[in-house]
């Protein structure tokens, strides 16, 4: 795969309506996207998604310094799984713990730390090297909120900066492009999918430790669905199609290679349990076959092409119409027009705006640095109007 320029054409919607907060302002950027720690469910069960979480919040479990888990219990669907239909059909106990990879586990395998700059944190996780000249793989939530972000290839030790290519939020997929890379190493997918009862190993960036974890297990059932939210409980969406181990997997082995028996990748960790020994991997088929769509350059209302469009404001209703901007960042696009805290945005792009969301329905179909044109009243009630040229926001 290579990266595609995306030509700067009419494409159908892109919903770009994600919010960032920094500071303590609320729905900043409108067409940002908040950091996910996620968590995964089914029926009564609750998983955090992302196996990466926040460097700067150690509580958070799962999501390599930003990621995902659940709390164990019963997993409504998927096939292969021992006991009554509707459950996991694994048990947690006696899973072996986790050891450092091998030299072989780690080819293609890269470390991958993002500055939420908007958030005034940190985040980290792990990926897989799919191209020579350095396309990787990883999940959404890896990079969800990233203003910038370092990769390091582990056999190498080796760092570069990398850009996103595109993510697919929905299914929790990102592809990344490192800048000024060539001659990489890669993984090596598995052509054949797993059964129940083979034996898989996760590697990843573990609780963000020296070195990285490798976690021998069992596959315990296939096609799962669950729920996920981030580490507080919000943001849920789902997760189908996953493959089920029972392995000690943790925080910081999202987007790390799931691999079988025969040393081939067959999945990506993406979701374990908040108490340890249950987790899930994307089939690497379909992480696959997104991360083609990405390159291929698709951008639809579910694959989206490089970082959102940013206005920079932080807005809230008025409840008479329109949407007060109740912070701005800091020489942004806004800032730069003239915005400020105080206004109130009657319209973007020649929509009338009544709401917030009107604003983030307004900017959803642009690109970074497209110009839009933004109406407000300021504080003293006279009408303004600038040309604001859109900046590139956080990965979404």
């Amino acid at each position: 795969m290579s990266e595609t320029e995306q030509a700067p054409a009419p494409r159908t919607h892109r919903r770009r309506t994600r919010t960032v907060a920094i500071g303590t302002l609320g729905a900043l950027g409108i067409a940002a996207g908040s950091l996910h720690g996620l968590s995964a469910a089914s029926g009564d069960t609750t998983a955090v998604r992302s196996l990466a979480v926040p460097a700067t919040d150690p509580t958070v479990v799962l999501g390599g310094r930003g990621g995902h888990s659940w709390d164990p219990g019963a997993l409504g669907g998927g096939t292969g799984a021992p006991g009554t239909p509707g459950t996991t059909g694994s048990s947690t106990d006696a899973v072996a713990a986790a050891t450092q990879a091998t030299a072989d586990q780690l080819v293609g395998v890269v470390d991958i730390t993002t500055v939420l700059g908007y958030q005034n944190g940190e985040a980290a996780g792990t990926g897989m090297v799919l191209t020579a000249d350095g396309e990787v793989l990883t999940n959404d939530h890896v990079v969800e909120g990233a203003t910038s972000i370092t990769v390091t290839v582990l056999s190498t030790g080796v760092s570069y900066t990398a850009t996103v290519v595109g993510t697919d939020p929905t299914d929790d997929v990102a592809v990344l492009q490192l800048t000024d890379a060539s001659g990489l190493d890669t993984v090596q997918p598995d052509e054949d999918p797993v059964a129940v009862g083979d034996d898989v190993t996760a590697v990843g960036n573990a609780g963000d430790e020296a070195g990285t974890a490798a976690a021998a297990g069992t596959v315990t059932a296939l096609d799962q669905s669950i729920t996920a939210t981030d580490e507080s409980g919000q943001d849920a969406e789902q997760l189908t199609g996953l493959i089920e181990i029972a392995a000690d997997v943790e925080a910081g082995d999202s987007g790390g290679p799931l691999y079988d028996a025969e040393g081939e990748v067959a999945g990506m960790d993406t979701a374990a349990s908040s108490t340890g020994g249950q987790a899930y991997a994307i089939p690497i088929a379909t992480a696959l076959s997104i991360a083609q769509q990405i390159s291929d350059g698709v951008d639809d209302g579910t694959v989206h092409q490089g970082s959102p469009a940013f206005l920079g404001v932080s807005v809230q209703a008025t409840g008479t119409g329109g949407a007060a901007v109740i912070g701005v960042v800091a020489d942004g696009p806004a800032d730069r027009a003239g915005l400020g805290a105080g206004d109130v945005v009657t319209a973007v792009g020649g929509t009338t705006v009544t709401t917030p969301d009107d604003v983030s329905a307004a900017l959803a179909d642009l690109d970074p640095g497209d110009p839009v044109v933004v109406t407000w009243t300021d504080t003293a009630g006279g009408s303004q109007t600038a040309t604001v040229v859109l900046g590139a926001g956080p990965a979404d």
